[in-house]
C-alpha cells in the first residue's frame, strides 16, 4: 500500500477515536449513566401477579411464534 493511504487511515482512525472518547466523556460529565435507582425501584414494584403477567406473555408469544 501507499504510505499516503496509510497515513490517511491513521489520521481518520485516531481522530474518530478521540472523537468517540470525547462523547463518553461528555455523558459522563452530563449525568448520562446516572440512574442508580432504577434497579433498587424495579425490585420494590415486583410483585407475584407482574411476575405472573411477564410469564403469561412469554408463553403467549411463544405460541404466536409456532403459528
Amino acid at each position: 500500500m501507499d504510505n499516503g493511504i496509510v497515513i490517511m487511515m491513521l489520521g481518520i482512525s485516531l481522530f474518530l477515536g478521540a472523537l468517540a472518547m470525547f462523547g463518553v466523556m461528555w455523558a459522563i460529565k452530563n449525568g448520562q449513566f446516572d440512574d442508580q435507582d432504577k434497579m433498587m425501584d424495579t425490585v420494590l414494584n415486583d410483585g407475584e401477579d407482574a411476575l405472573n403477567e411477564a410469564a403469561e406473555k412469554q408463553r403467549r408469544k411463544k405460541e404466536y411464534k409456532k403459528k
